[in-house]
């Protein structure tokens, strides 16, 4: 009598090894140079096998150098507190069930700092380490991220604490002493609380469009823009307030193509351009409004608006840091995320912008965004 195996449905095969999730990297068409981390592998018996081209950048050791040695030489590393990390984890020692270490900041030879990841592979749960596998990235571009944040909260504390304080300032004063003040000086100290507190209110949009341009979260609401319009409302705000009707001068290149885009964002990034060409520009101000290319393949038209001034203009070396945060040129003053947010929400729009030198030598702004008509009008 001969005895089967269960052939219930949903019953393993245990005859045969269920197939591997993943192939080798040869396999998939890469080789550990491909791989964008640094990847260093010991065998059995703790010297290195595999030392690929991005653990040859961090380290700034040779793959010729690094293969052959022991680990720990090949990859010296120490632990904030000054000790040698592989005596101190000791990997092909210690506990049998231990099968990883997790990221950890550690220093190379000379104090750079550099995350390091391990995993110890295993022929079986609490056999003898076959493979030391070592992780390596470089902790450069987090400190940068680690620093704009840094940046930004110092910036945004620094901002802050001065409305803020005259704000607090100017209302206890009223409060403690209303009587004393004529309404002169009642309405003077008003109108300053209120300006601070406009102050306040655009930090605080700055910031939210700064969180909502990093995360990829900025939403644009389309709807047909004239964008002629909207920069003359702008000019005529400046004149009222102030400024010569002949500081400015508008160019309208017709036809324009239909421009879809979200009013609120454009009136934004024409107050910035603007405020920046008549606050740190000099002479006349010109805004050309023209047709062109659309920067978006698929599409044929789009819009260009230029904003140029006749100052001094922006050094060459500064011009590649323009759209950065925090950048204020030569002359201090605002939060310096303008116009970081202004290339945000062009880009957002699918659109482009660009600074150069203006022909009368100032500053010149030029951003271009695609019509982005709907499908339905097409």
């Amino acid at each position: 009598m001969s005895v089967g195996t269960s052939s219930a449905p949903g019953a393993r095969d245990m005859s045969h090894p269920p197939a591997p999730r993943y192939g080798d990297l040869a396999e998939l068409g890469i080789t550990p140079d491909d791989l964008p981390d640094g990847l260093v592998v010991a065998d059995e018996h703790g010297q290195v096998v595999c030392f690929n081209a991005a653990a040859e950048r961090i380290t700034a050791v040779s793959a010729a150098e690094a293969l052959g040695q022991r680990l720990e030489k090949a990859l010296p590393l120490e632990d904030l507190e000054g000790r040698r990390w592989w005596q101190v984890t000791d990997p092909y020692g210690g506990l049998a069930i231990r099968n990883r270490q997790p990221e950890r900041n550690l220093l190379l030879p000379g104090g750079r700092e550099v995350l390091v990841s391990v995993r110890y592979v295993r022929a079986e749960p609490t056999g003898p380490v076959r493979r030391v596998v070592v992780s390596l990235r470089d902790t450069e571009a987090r400190r940068r991220t680690e620093r704009s944040h840094a940046e930004l909260i110092a910036t945004v504390a620094h901002e802050l604490r001065s409305p803020l304080t005259s704000v607090k300032g100017f209302t206890a004063t009223l409060l403690a002493k209303w009587e004393r003040f004529t309404d002169d000086q009642k309405r003077l100290m008003l109108e300053t609380v209120d300006a601070d507190a406009d102050r306040v209110t655009r930090l605080i949009a700055e910031l939210l469009d700064i969180s909502r341009i990093d995360s990829g979260r900025l939403e644009v609401r389309r709807q047909p823009v004239d964008i002629g319009a909207a920069v003359g409302r702008h000019i005529q705000a400046y004149v009222a307030a102030g400024q010569p009707a002949d500081r400015f001068l508008l160019r309208l290149q017709q036809p324009l193509p239909d421009l879809w885009a979200d009013p609120d964002k454009i009136d934004q990034v024409l107050s910035n351009l603007l405020e920046n060409a008549v606050r740190h520009g000099e002479g006349t101000v010109t805004i050309d409004v023209t047709p062109t290319a659309s920067p978006r393949e698929g599409e044929d038209a789009g819009t260009s608006v230029t904003v140029s001034d006749e100052g001094s203009g922006i050094p060459e070396e500064s011009m590649n840091r323009v759209f950065t945060r925090f950048w204020r040129g030569s002359k201090r003053g605002g939060t310096g995320l303008g116009l970081y947010i202004v290339k945000g929400i062009v880009e957002a729009h699918g659109g482009t912008i660009t600074v150069g030198r203006a022909p009368g030598g100032g500053a010149e702004f030029r951003f271009t965004l695609p019509v982005a008509a709907p499908a339905y009008l097409a």
